[in-house]
């Protein structure tokens, strides 16, 4: 591979190691590197899940981010911490403010809410080598907010990621390095389910082909990849050598949206009354999000699951004539598509709204038959309320039953309480 026909630049992958429990060790006055501590979704429910494990508990009891609440050992060293999101936003905020201190902000794009890159082109007289504004970078992180890093350096962001995940975590000094000329030695002997980008499913279809490790990918015909898997096995290929195009400086937080949709796992069976409820709430959320960005959308898509076996799932769609973004209008269409499809007497455990094909909010188009200039300006002054005083300010009526979820939901973010 000739490696002077691609850009080369100075990238920095960072992953806050254990993000969660750091901040939560930070908040109790404990050391995040030595103390006992789970941050579990919610300790009143037994099989809730351990969302973070402090790297000492990780170490000494085997406890992982998949492991259940009840699975944690008997050991009164452990503290159980419930998990705050909003707490955990507020520190992902300030350190991509402390990495402005660097770099500008279009140098900056944040992946997760405890993992970021950093193009650092062009410091190094500011700051020195690229390993030296790793470590400047490392050093600020734990010092003004008490959270260990690592820290992964490559030509384009997907080495950066890579190395990170695969030779930085295991660094003593938690930063670890992969240029072009480096991928043969660093990353082809990888098994690829070990590989960013890679999951089971299409570790199963590459192992069937003959490839286990990224050097295999590597030497495999890029033809055949790419009429096997279309553009991901072109993309797969280039990455097995190394390679990324994707920007390293710009606007990454601006997305073209392409619908609005909410969706739940719920925590018990749903009966059929009880779904109708949630899929009202559900409706509501999406509509508000697309109110508020002045678009209305042409179809609607619901999806059910069942608890297992009990239902065929389905997922259907239907477009109407009028974009709309009224909940209730997109809430007679759900249901619609759920008395069709619904198998009669299945238990639902998932369910999921969208409103896609979306136009401008141009205005409301008027009918004889029906109130719909009313109900706009109903749903703004609901909205207006809710931006104000918060999202469960006003509610329907079925919000408060049983089926209903947006008192709940309310309360949380990111599926947890703040």
């Amino acid at each position: 591979m000739d490696y002077r026909l691609y850009p080369r630049h100075d990238v920095l992958c960072i992953d806050m190691r254990s993000f969660y429990a750091s901040v939560e060790c930070m908040k109790r006055g404990l050391n995040p590197q030595t103390a006992l501590l789970a941050v579990v979704g919610d300790p009143n429910r037994r099989g809730s899940i351990v969302l973070a494990a402090s790297p000492a508990l990780k170490k000494k009891h085997g406890i992982s981010n998949v492991s259940r609440y009840f699975e944690l050992p008997e050991d009164s060293n452990i503290v159980i911490a419930p998990a705050h999101m909003g707490d955990y936003l507020i520190v992902s905020l300030e350190i991509t403010k402390l990495m402005m201190h660097f770099v500008p902000k279009e140098a900056i794009h944040v992946y997760s809410v405890d993992e970021l890159w950093l193009t650092v082109d062009g410091l190094e007289p500011l700051y020195g080598s690229t390993h030296t504004i790793a470590e400047k970078v490392k050093a600020s992180i734990r010092e003004q907010f008490g959270i260990d890093s690592v820290i992964g350096i490559g030509d384009n962001k997907f080495l950066a990621k890579v190395v990170m995940d695969l030779h930085a975590k295991k660094s003593p000094n938690g930063i670890s390095e992969c240029r072009y000329e480096q991928v043969a030695d660093k990353l082809w002997p990888i098994e690829i389910e070990n590989i960013w980008g890679i999951g089971s499913k299409m570790k199963g279809h590459l192992n069937r082909m003959g490839i286990v490790t990224l050097g295999d990918l590597a030497q495999f015909s890029q033809s055949h990849l790419k009429k096997r898997f279309g553009i991901m096995g072109e993309q797969l290929y280039w990455h097995a050598w190394g390679i990324d195009l994707s920007p390293v400086i710009g606007q990454f937080t601006k997305t073209e949206q392409k619908g609005y949709g909410h969706g739940i796992t719920l925590l018990r069976d749903y009966t059929e009354d009880e779904i109708k409820a949630c899929l009202l709430d559900l409706c509501d959320e999406a509509c508000r999000r697309a109110r508020r960005d002045d678009r209305a959308g042409r179809t609607i898509h619901l999806a059910i699951r069942y608890t297992d076996e009990m239902g065929q799932h389905f997922s259907r769609s239907r477009s109407i004539d009028v974009p709309t973004n009224d909940t209730m209008e997109m809430y007679d269409v759900c249901m619609q598509l759920f008395e069709e499809f619904h198998t009669e007497g299945a238990h639902i455990r998932k369910a999921s709204v969208t409103l896609t094909n979306l136009t401008d909010d141009i205005g409301t188009q008027l009918s004889l038959f029906d109130n719909r200039a009313d109900r706009k300006q109903l749903n703004e002054a609901v909205d207006h309320i809710r931006e104000r005083f918060g999202s469960t300010a006003i509610l329907r009526a079925s919000s408060y039953t049983s089926g209903g979820i947006a008192l709940d939901r309310g309360q949380k973010i990111g599926g947890h309480y703040e």
